[in-house]
């Protein structure tokens, strides 16, 4: 019988919620979280227990881990493992919840967004002037270019994804909702673009233009099928 098992994450930025509800269901069950990577949640089993958990993001130094994790504690809630910023915990089902009002779910996001968005803007900056000089330059030149803003393309688009989605959040959080609406609609509504110029246009567009499109197209489709795999795989899984 195995004792340790591994399962997906659908992206805090994206299903915080149903991620933590997900991993209380585990608990029910006697699979209880023993660290967690970018990606999912490594369990092991042990006995059922409810718990329920939640997670913060907050940049920490090294002197203030402690007293943080402290403060923690003492309202109830069990550090069980941190990657980077993020840092998940867990408590008995009644526990007062880390974030009890607007404000501080607010700034929950604000948090994530900030350690996020200038390494982000930075490396979406970049690729887009290493795809603009593709698109500009011919030969060995444009073949330099193309493969440089390919290479930075694959974490440039769900990093940018990311960002986007972690404001949409917050400002829905700060009942901007409109806003919040439109922010989330934006790929969706870049890849039904990209989708048209490919089907249409396709011909007249350079080699440089139809990669860039193609990848634009597998940036959503390649992590969805992903997605729907791992999620089957985890229900028969349980069953």
């Amino acid at each position: 019988m195995r004792h340790t098992k591994y399962v997906t994450s659908g992206g805090l930025a994206f299903s915080e919620g149903k991620d933590m509800e997900k991993l209380r269901r585990y608990s029910k069950e006697g699979w209880h979280v023993r660290d967690f990577k970018f990606m999912g949640y490594t369990l092991e089993k042990g006995e059922i227990t409810d718990y329920i958990y939640s997670v913060d993001y907050r940049l920490l130094k090294q002197e203030e881990a402690e007293e943080y994790f402290e403060l923690f504690s003492s309202s109830g809630w069990t550090h069980i493992s941190s990657q980077g910023d993020i840092h998940l915990f867990r408590a008995l089902p009644g526990t007062k919840p880390i974030y009890s009002d607007s404000e501080s779910v607010v700034e929950k996001h604000d948090n994530l967004g900030s350690s996020m968005r200038w390494g982000t803007v930075g490396l979406v900056f970049v690729t887009a002037i290493l795809w603009i000089a593709a698109l500009i330059s011919a030969g060995t030149l444009q073949m330099t270019f193309t493969i440089m803003a390919v290479i930075l393309s694959i974490p440039a688009i769900p990093a940018a994804w990311t960002v986007m989605t972690i404001y949409s959040n917050k400002w829905n959080a700060e009942g901007r909702q409109g806003l919040a609406r439109l922010i989330k609609s934006l790929p969706i509504l870049f890849l039904i673009l990209v989708t048209l110029i490919i089907l249409y246009v396709v011909d007249d567009l350079n080699q440089s233009v139809r990669l860039l499109a193609y990848m634009l197209i597998g940036a959503v489709a390649l992590p969805t099928a992903v997605w729907a795999i791992m999620s089957v795989y985890q229900k028969s899984d349980r069953g």
